[in-house]
């Protein structure tokens, strides 16, 4: 496994990052696709046996029983040694203040990732959206007061429009508040907007680029109807991937034409082209079968060449932009 440094930090992650949304008491939250707490088990093992040390959940995984999981997973594990990421916006309960970035709420659901992981800090606090209903000085000064309490190393972002991540970053830098050090965003090879101002917005100011969804939530390990059980019960894909079907068809038409020429699988293929971009360090991978894990480490290795890249990209078309809420 190689590790690389997050962002301008001295932090360093494994080039690839398990993704824990799939583990969570399923029938809690909107996932009934998870697995439950035995059955998850061993995909923590695998990747940490595979050197994987970056872990990335969210308060409203599951209800919070993904945190549970993983912390419980990584009980064992001395905490220096993992990179612990979990995330705050979306709803907890019902009613005022059980969502948002409010400084009540990003106070209240710091503490409650922190009981559910059993763990004093976490590596990395992100915000899962922005809250556009709460005033971005209230959003980042209170980052910086976690981060100051000590309850979280270093603050990161998930998808926005970059002229929002630029001034995020523009007020943090004037008032001498903690830093986003990552954006988290939407990136795979049917969704390439990220490719117009945000990768080049987290270039130029150092930011670490950690994908979510690399492989489109699995569209681009598989022919294009052939569907699974998540795909019957995840409203998200049916949001993300039913505008642009018919170009969207075409590129994984491609991935299918690489992964054979090649001799490759196409979830090599899909993550592969993730991890060549010179600005991503670590995509955020899902888990649900050992064959999973182990065709995202064989992408490792698998280096694309000029022709496979311009093959793969040529059916792409412009996208309306999605995932920023």
């Amino acid at each position: 496994m190689d590790y690389v440094k997050l962002g301008r930090t001295g932090l360093e992650v494994s080039r690839l990052c398990l993704g824990c949304m799939s583990y969570g008491e399923p029938g809690r939250g909107q996932h009934p696709w998870t697995l439950d707490e035995e059955t998850s088990r061993p995909f923590f093992r695998q990747a940490l046996d595979a050197g994987i040390n970056f872990f990335d959940t969210a308060n409203a995984y599951s209800d919070g029983t993904s945190e549970e999981f993983l912390g419980r997973a990584l009980k064992d594990i001395p905490r220096d040694e993992v990179v612990v990421a979990t995330k705050v916006h979306n709803r907890m309960r019902p009613g005022p203040n059980g969502a948002g970035l409010s400084r009540k709420v990003i106070l209240h659901e710091i503490d409650q990732s922190l009981r559910r992981l059993g763990m004093d800090h976490v590596d990395l606090y992100q915000i899962h959206r922005l809250d556009r209903t709460t005033p971005m000085e209230e959003i980042l000064e209170t980052l910086n007061d976690v981060v100051k309490a000590g309850k979280a190393r270093y603050v990161g972002a998930s998808s926005m429009y970059a002229w929002q991540f630029a001034k995020a970053l523009g007020m943090q830098k004037a008032n001498g508040w903690a830093r986003f050090v990552s954006m988290q965003d939407h990136l795979n090879l049917i969704y390439r907007e990220e490719e117009r101002e945000m990768l080049p917005l987290c270039a130029e100011e150092g930011i670490g680029v950690i994908p979510w969804s690399p492989m489109a939530r699995g569209k681009l390990t598989r022919d294009w109807d052939e569907g699974t059980n998540r795909t019957g019960s995840d409203e998200v894909i049916t949001r993300l991937y039913t505008e642009t079907a018919e170009s969207d068809r075409m590129v994984v038409e491609a991935v299918k034409r690489v992964a054979e020429r090649r001799g490759l699988k196409r979830a090599q293929v899909a993550l592969a082209w993730v991890l060549a971009k010179p600005e991503v360090t670590a995509p955020i991978i899902g888990a649900t079968k050992p064959h999973h894990l182990e065709d995202a480490l064989a992408a490792l290795t698998v280096r694309l060449s000029p022709d496979d890249i311009a093959e793969l990209e040529a059916p792409y078309v412009p996208h309306r932009v999605v995932g920023h809420s």
